[in-house]
């Protein structure tokens, strides 16, 4: 076994092998850009080495940066987690040349999966069942149109060199054809440097199954069971679980078997993951579901798999790539339980989901289940890379336990001033479909609005009255109970004298009205008997809260309820993983970046400018693209708010934009 290990990537990957690495007696070396320079990766590291400027093609992209990095260190071998260079065969082969251990899987592996087209024509020929579609060499546009044409619609466009869903376009319509074809072919070359394209057949009900696969250079292969992906948006995961809900044990077999034939065919080595789409229409079918690519890496739904065997995946490949053989046979290699993860996102579900950049200057995420995460409370989410603050991982008996305690999870997170996802995903888990198993690729999509709605819900409307009238009565600054001489962290507990916190004048106040998240609510608070305690009238319920520095903690019948986070200093609070700003009435809210009433668009985020489809002059019709921003990985197209005229484009593309920059303007049609 080799005695340190270079990681040449980033975030929360990074600081996964480290800790495996750690524990079997490793030196850890982390490589960061200029923008990671305090990241949490480069803390936990043995040793850490800058390898260049914050954009990924000039550092965590640039293979000379990385191998040189290694050869200052002294690395015996290099772990490239996932994304950036993990399935760059020439960059294994790089590796190799330097004299160093590649942890992962033969270049030539790489590159026989790494291209879709040429990936699908090994899996005929191997016998593995793959999805209906075109994958030809002819690349011009009217072919590619013919092919979809002839294939029906709606289609998929997918970038060949693809993965992780950028490339992938839906396309419903022939008209939408050429747009989308565009877009697939820009985020090809953007993130892949490759524009070809491949059509398929789009599944109407589709379940997206994977299975995990280990080979070693003995010839062996083994598969660790199926996971189920279908929970996601734009083709992005945003949950996780294993096994797959509906997954009998005839097809379990048939999906696996056309797993370890697929990870033979190359002979692969090292952690694989088999990826499949599954026509869910009448349930789960040996029949019905067909090969879609490989990912020659670990996965970053790994935990799960990890949750349901026992098994350390990443302990797996450091041995593997040591030329140890697969530790257990197929039959040793157990299923236990039930494991779900969700990706916790620094983004805005109530705004499109555009991603949020910023310092997570308050963060708190569960203590009690297994969390990967990459941040701490000072670290940046950067318009580079890509916005995962942690994935949240928990592992029990049945699906239905697994799923509420994940919820739970996602209930207690608190991040600030970032927005974050996490009422989103508690909202997915403890959605009656979900809860069912009923769910395909399209679920998201089908139930955003009501998965994305934030009514203010009594308790929080009423812990932030209660804190600005707490404010408004008081000039001495609260101090938490556990700090008061004699209380013992128990405000509701009686003293001595049964006084304490004992108001003689705490008459009924006038109605009193606030913004919450700019919304305005209304509600009658009054002091209570004892100290920092509130009731406060709403129009359909009353709620008993008691104040702190640090929190809100709602009362039941006298007694502790329920504790709500509240950051200190400033007027947030947090309740089922959504964060809540608050303020008085006579405050206006404060406005945000993207389309305006007076038709100005701005950018959401810093980013490229990729493609202007509209100029001056150009009418456009409600919901057509103006301009498309490309920040953190994706593309984000700004579009007309209502039917008219462009008057303006400020930006050309390839400029690079700041946050709220006015991109165009739009004149409402005349009518």
């Amino acid at each position: 076994m080799f005695k340190s290990v270079l990681v040449a990537n980033r975030g929360e990957i990074a600081c996964r092998v480290f800790r495996t690495a750690r524990r079997m007696g490793l030196r850890t070396i982390a490589v960061y850009s200029e923008a990671d320079a305090d990241a949490l990766h480069v803390r936990e590291a043995d040793e850490a080495v800058l390898i260049g400027p914050a954009p990924a093609r000039e550092s965590y992209l640039d293979a000379a940066k990385v191998l040189a990095a290694a050869k200052a260190t002294g690395a015996e071998a290099i772990h490239p987690g996932y994304g950036f260079l993990s399935e760059n065969a020439d960059f294994a082969e790089a590796v190799m040349a330097a004299g160093l251990v590649w942890i992962g899987p033969p270049p030539a592996a790489i590159r026989a999966m790494g291209l879709k087209d040429a990936a699908k024509a090994l899996m005929i020929e191997a016998g593995v069942p793959v999805t209906p579609g075109y994958l030809g060499d002819d690349q011009s546009p009217e072919r590619l149109r013919k092919e979809a044409d002839a294939i029906g619609y709606p289609v998929l466009i997918k970038a060949v060199a693809g993965g992780g869903g950028k490339g992938m376009k839906k396309v419903d319509r022939a008209e939408d054809f050429a747009d989308g074809l565009a877009s697939a072919q820009r985020e090809g070359q953007s993130s892949f440097g490759d524009p070809r394209v491949l059509i398929e057949k789009y599944i109407t009900r589709p379940r997206h199954i994977e299975v995990q696969v280990f080979g070693d250079r003995h010839g062996n292969v083994v598969h660790l069971h199926e996971r189920d992906c279908s929970l996601q948006r734009r083709h992005q995961k945003v949950i996780e679980e294993a096994p797959a809900p509906g997954m009998d044990a005839a097809t379990r077999q048939a999906v696996t078997d056309a797993a370890v034939r697929a990870a033979r065919a190359v002979n692969y080595e090292g952690a694989g993951t088999i990826e499949f789409i599954a026509d869910a229409s009448e349930g789960l079918k040996a029949d019905r579901i067909w090969f879609m690519e490989m990912n020659t890496r670990l996965q970053v739904e790994h935990p799960v798999t990890e949750a349901i065997t026992g098994v350390d995946l990443v302990e797996w490949q450091l041995r593997v790539a040591a030329g140890e053989p697969i530790p257990l046979k197929q039959a040793d290699i157990p299923l236990d339980g039930w494991a779900m993860e969700a990706r916790l996102y620094a983004e805005d579900p109530a705004n499109g989901f555009l991603p949020s950049i910023g310092t997570l200057e308050h963060i708190r995420l569960p203590e009690d289940i297994r969390v990967d995460t990459g941040v701490t409370w000072d670290s940046e989410v950067s318009q580079f890379y890509d916005p995962m603050i942690a994935k949240l991982i928990v592992h029990a008996d049945t699906r239905e336990t697994a799923a509420a305690e994940l919820a739970e999870a996602c209930a207690q997170v608190e991040v600030w001033p970032v927005k974050a996802n996490a009422a989103f995903l508690k909202r997915c888990l403890e959605h009656p479909r979900f809860v069912a198993g009923d769910v395909d690729t399209g679920f998201i999509a089908a139930e955003e609005t009501a998965l994305t709605a934030i009514e203010p819900p009594a308790e929080i409307r009423a812990a932030a009255l209660a804190v600005l009238a707490s404010e408004a009565h008081h000039d001495e600054e609260w101090v938490r109970p556990s700090d008061r001489p004699g209380r013992g962290g128990e405000p509701w507990a009686p003293t001595a004298t049964g006084l304490y916190g004992f108001r003689m004048n705490g008459g009924v106040a006038a109605p009193q009205q606030a913004r919450l998240n700019g919304a305005l609510i209304e509600g009658r608070p009054t002091p209570g008997v004892h100290g920092s305690t509130w009731c406060v009238d709403l129009e359909d319920t009353t709620v008993e809260a008691y104040v702190l520095t640090g929190g809100v903690t709602l009362m039941r019948d006298g007694k502790p309820d329920r504790e709500l986070g509240r950051v200190v200093d400033e007027p947030v609070l947090f309740h089922d993983g959504q964060a809540w700003t608050f303020e008085p009435a006579t405050h206006q809210a404060e406005g945000g970046a993207g389309p305006a009433s007076d038709g100005a668009l701005r950018a959401p985020m810093p980013g490229k400018i990729v493609a202007a489809p509209a100029a001056a002059g150009d009418t456009v019709a409600k919901g057509a693209p103006v301009v498309v921003l490309e920040a953190m990985k994706m593309e984000h197209a700004l579009v007309a708010p209502f039917d008219g005229v462009v008057e303006s484009v400020s930006a050309a593309v390839g400029d690079q934009v700041g946050e709220g920059t006015v991109l165009a303007v739009v004149k409402p049609a005349e009518t």
